[in-house]
């Protein structure tokens, strides 16, 4: 008999980490309901392709208990990978330490690694993946198979036929698992066996480097290029054990992990328990960029590339004790001033937050598209240098509209705007962490596909994006905010929300003051009879608050519509700012009235609205803001009574 904690570590172990995302997000939610610990999930985790400690983490941490998909879902998806079911005593509660992991169930007939591997025969340069990876080196392709064409096996819905399969060996060389690499299709592992080994490519040898990678790929690049052994490790997770295991099999070869970019910090971490070096990919490059990709990189010599990193391999220093919350003493700053790093000069810096707001019809949305675009193309804008990027734009208020401005720029610029995604999905950053975790790994994504990194999130809007929040209250748009920095601090790029004005225009951007607290930059779009400008309202780390950018929007016709009239749309252009409007902007005690006052249907005494604010502004404080604020009617002062203007809501 088994507990349903065991048999929830059974199941899990039965599904193969390299199910979709989409997947493996339900098999998380099924696996904390089941009550299995994070480090099972994640250890179960660290087996699949694109794993990183910090993505599981991320998502584990976002779901919250008795909500979302229940242990019933990991069962089934186990029983979709060919895991069967065995008794059950009743339910009992889950344990808060975690447990060791189960002994594995007997695999099906036909499904054990020495019976698929005997049914497979020696592989061949004409392999499908070793084509791909230009691999006829003979003694790269020594101790891997490749099944029949006709092989009946299948593993996680897919079709191992004809699949390259790489054998899983411990120290001792007993076949513990395999990889199979179909030809089409994803890598999988055979499920059920543990993935904790290693596949040595070439000969160890005392004395001599072996490189520990996270793939077949990576080893044959590094033992092709040098004539040293390269070990596949079957995941940054495994790099520890993998490096261990060549130190047992060959005491004296000295193991050099070789990470995918974007798994330095693990490797250093195994690499300082280990007292071994690492050999890191060159920086800048997107996520899972590899000993191979160097290889084949046509921008430089690959074979000097790889050499060079390979040998430049160094041990990762311990770093400094850690003072806590971040402190830093003054006499230890260094004589070099960094100034901030700009990604639209004199106006945002790079990897920071800004909001962009204005009243409807002001123009804002097109100002963005029209930064937007620049940063993509990396050309100049309004006379700013710009650093080029990726940009993603989520189009969460009008998809459509969207996509015709878009059309609408490139016709007026006789241009194709490269590397700008528009995300059409509607997020939501208020209700739970799903949408944040699924942005970040969007960004990773498009940064894989592009070969550059994301440099600018462009959010429309902010009401779309919090939809259910009471954008008047700091509980909940403080949690908006605090996805709105994960999202900046995940993916590096700086993020502009667009935003509306509020009921009174005067008093800056609608709902809780703390989102302006909380962006480095505020940009305020109006649109006035003398003409539509863009001032920087906030400038945190920049010297250029106050700056204004004049534009107009000039009509481009796209085609027709089904009466046969014109559908238009606009493109920004550039022309002088208007002068400055001669009042001055509200401060930050008038800001508050004015937002408090907005939220109510009816006035307020004037002795109300000071205990409202109590311990937060002095009495003289509110009697001299609502004087002012009635003074430029704003708000209405009749008879002690306090009320918001009607002209300001």
């Amino acid at each position: 008999m088994t507990n349903e904690l065991d048999r929830a570590h059974s199941a899990l172990q039965a599904i193969s980490p390299n199910v979709p995302r989409e997947d493996w997000v339900k098999v998380a939610m099924g696996a904390h309901a089941a009550g299995i610990s994070f480090d099972s999930f994640d250890q179960w985790s660290s087996h699949g392709d694109t794993y990183t400690q910090a993505a599981a983490r991320d998502l584990w941490k976002s779901i919250k208990p008795g909500k979302g998909r229940g242990a019933a879902t990991l069962f089934d998806i186990a029983k979709q990978h060919g895991w069967r079911d065995g008794k059950t005593s009743p339910p009992r509660p889950a344990k808060a330490a975690p447990l060791p992991m189960p002994t594995p169930k007997p695999l099906r007939p036909g499904m054990a690694p020495a019976e698929v591997w005997e049914r497979a025969a020696p592989a061949t340069a004409q392999h499908p993946y070793c084509a791909k990876k230009e691999i006829s080196d003979g003694p790269a392709l020594a101790g891997l198979r490749v099944l029949p064409d006709t092989d009946a096996l299948r593993i996680g819905g897919h079709s191992m036929a004809g699949a390259l399969l790489v054998p899983v060996r411990g120290p001792d060389g007993a076949l513990l698992s395999l990889q199979a690499i179909p030809p089409t299709g994803p890598k999988m592992n055979l499920p059920g066996c543990p993935m904790a080994g290693v596949h040595v490519v070439g000969q160890l040898v005392a004395g001599q480097p072996a490189y520990v990678c996270e793939g077949i790929g990576a080893a044959w690049a590094c033992f092709i290029e040098t004539g040293h052994a390269a070990v596949v490790a079957f995941g940054v997770g495994n790099m520890g054990k993998a490096a261990g295991a060549v130190q047992t099999m060959c005491p004296g070869a000295r193991p050099v992990l070789v990470p995918d970019a974007g798994k330095e910090a693990e490797a250093d971490k195994v690499a300082l328990e280990l007292g071994c070096a690492v050999a890191k990919m060159p920086e800048g490059k997107p996520a899972n960029y590899d000993a191979w990709d160097v290889w084949q990189d046509e921008s430089v010599p690959g074979a000097v590339a790889l050499a060079a990193i390979l040998e430049a391999a160094t041990a990762p220093v311990e770093a400094p004790e850690r003072l806590p919350l971040g402190i830093v003493f003054a006499d230890q700053l260094g004589d070099t001033y960094n100034p901030p790093d700009e990604l639209v000069q004199g106006l945002l810096t790079v990897g920071d937050g800004s909001m962009l707001y204005g009243d409807s019809n002001s123009g804002k949305t097109f100002f963005a598209i029209d930064l937007a675009c620049a940063v993509a193309r990396g050309v100049e804008w309004h006379g700013r240098k710009v650093e080029q990027g990726l940009v993603m734009y989520v189009a969460s208020e009008s998809p459509g509209s969207v996509r015709g401005r878009l059309q609408a720029y490139q016709q007026h610029h006789r241009c194709k705007v490269p590397h700008f995604a528009i995300v059409q999905s509607p997020l939501d950053l208020f209700s739970d962490d799903v949408d944040t975790v699924a942005l970040i790994d969007a960004a990773k994504h498009l940064e894989r596909l592009a070969g550059q990194p994301v440099r600018l999130i462009v959010g429309d809007t902010l009401a779309r994006l919090s939809a259910g929040a009471n954008e008047n209250s700091g509980q909940d748009m403080g949690l908006v905010v605090q996805r709105f920095d994960r999202i900046r601090r995940a993916t590096g790029a700086h993020f502009l929300m667009i935003h509306h004005s509020g009921k009174a225009a005067a008093a800056g951007a609608r709902g809780w003051s703390g989102i302006r607290a909380a962006v480095d930059t505020e940009i305020e779009v109006t649109d006035a009879p003398t003409g539509r400008c863009a001032e920087a309202t906030k400038q945190r780390d920049l010297s250029t608050k106050g700056e204004r950018i004049g534009f107009t929007l000039e009509r481009v016709t796209l085609g027709l519509t089904k009466w046969g009239e014109q559908a238009t749309s606009c493109v920004v252009v550039p022309t002088d700012a208007p002068d400055k409007p001669t009042g001055k902007r509200m401060g930050e005690v008038e800001g508050a009235i004015v937002e408090f006052l907005a939220t109510r249907k009816t006035g307020l005494k004037k002795k109300e609205l000071v205990e409202h604010f109590e311990g937060r502004y002095s009495s003289s404080g509110i009697y001299n803001a609502v004087k002012k604020l009635a003074s430029a009617q704003v708000v209405w002062d009749v008879a002690g009574m306090v009320s918001i203007a009607g002209s300001a809501r």
